[in-house]
């Protein structure tokens, strides 16, 4: 297992539990409110405290539904300077609603994107945009915990290399829920795995309640942050290792270690500079980076990071021109076997197929009693 169990907060790991316990049956037993909305909403989350690949796959959800349909992607925004209900437009950065939404909504300009810590009041605000623009489909980022609203269909994301049936709740672990919630999802992905790791979990697998499938990380070699101050739009990593390029990694991550490990495989000379997830680089931060890319030695090198990283470094106010045309990002995208893929699809495909159809045979049955 990735990572380690700090058996000595394990009490307070059993009262962060009994309190979530409470929690949860508010809801099981309806005394705090859930509800439900007349179109599809599919929540993507997971039980532990980040690190799974929620964007990436979201954005395999975005790439997948925006070909049919209208789709919106409604997130709280972590980290944002802002509260309330926000809808992103020309104006948004990283600040006002969130690196990972605005890294959403800088790919995808064909989408509707709005953060809002209330999900309820997020989506009744999606549906009372102008038709045009109201969505037929809604993706809940981070929403497994969200209550508050039921999702018509519930994606539950886990690191395979540390699953959270073999983790422990807050803090001794890295779970926001106890292993046992996991039913609540329709589909389970585990997510980077590689060709030596399968799940072969046969209790997981014997249980009907949801489907189970497997995803990995692909990287996309490297793209600027500034484009307008690069001389190559996209650089190919083959051949910077031809040219022993050497590199200096930005990392704000749960989990920085698979991007060191891609990384590793193009360079002998790899620096690091690790910050917390979601870190806002400060002038001092600017500055260290500077300097520690100013020592490297070798005049063919590149300051890199990760891609939502990068939405937060290219609005940043202090970094120098100079270096600006030297800052790459490296994009990631989740990828299915075929055979997995195929499955995916056909669930997602069916579950809002099916959803418009039952609704508009409800309306229509409506309808005809009045």
């Amino acid at each position: 297992m990735s990572g380690k169990i700090n058996k000595a907060l394990l009490p307070f790991s059993w009262l962060y539990g009994l309190g979530v316990w409470v929690r949860n049956k508010l809801f099981d037993w309806k005394i705090l409110p859930v509800e439900t909305f007349d179109v599809p909403v599919i929540s993507v989350g997971n039980l532990a405290a980040g690190g799974t690949g929620k964007t990436p796959h979201t954005e395999y959800l975005i790439r997948l539904l925006s070909r049919r349909y209208r789709v919106a992607v409604l997130s709280r925004g972590y980290k944002r300077k802002t509260r309330g209900f926000i809808l992103a437009g020309k104006h948004a950065d990283s600040r006002s609603i969130g690196d990972e939404p605005y890294q959403m909504y800088r790919k995808f300009p064909e989408i509707t994107v709005a953060v809002d810590s209330n999900r309820r009041r997020g989506i009744r605000n999606l549906l009372n945009c102008p038709e045009i623009q109201r969505p037929e489909v809604i993706l809940l980022d981070d929403a497994f915990q969200h209550r508050y609203v039921k999702p018509s269909l519930s994606i539950l994301l886990t690191d395979s290399r540390r699953p959270f049936y073999e983790d422990y709740l807050l803090p001794a672990g890295r779970l926001r829920e106890p292993a046992g919630n996991a039913g609540r999802a329709d589909i389970v992905i585990f997510t980077k795995c590689n060709s030596q790791l399968r799940i072969t979990n046969y209790e997981l697998r014997n249980n009907s309640q949801f489907s189970i499938l497997n995803s990995q990380f692909i990287y996309r070699g490297l793209l600027p942050v500034f484009p307008e101050r690069s001389s190559a739009q996209k650089e190919n990593m083959e051949r910077l290792k031809k040219e022993s390029c050497s590199f200096l990694l930005l990392a704000g991550l749960a989990h920085p270690e698979d991007l060191i490990q891609y990384l590793e495989k193009y360079t002998s000379c790899l620096q690091t500079m690790i910050y917390p997830d979601h870190h806002d680089f400060s002038r001092k931060d600017i500055l260290e980076i500077t300097e520690n890319f100013n020592k490297i030695q070798n005049k063919n090198k590149l300051i890199i990071t990760s891609e939502k990283d990068a939405v937060r470094l290219m609005h940043n106010p202090h970094i120098r021109e100079g270096i600006k045309g030297l800052i790459y990002y490296v994009p990631v995208e989740t990828v299915f076997e075929p055979e997995q893929e195929k499955l995916f699809i056909q669930k997602i495909e069916n579950h809002v197929t099916d959803f418009t159809g039952n609704r508009i045979m409800a309306e229509a049955t409506d309808t005809r009693r009045h």
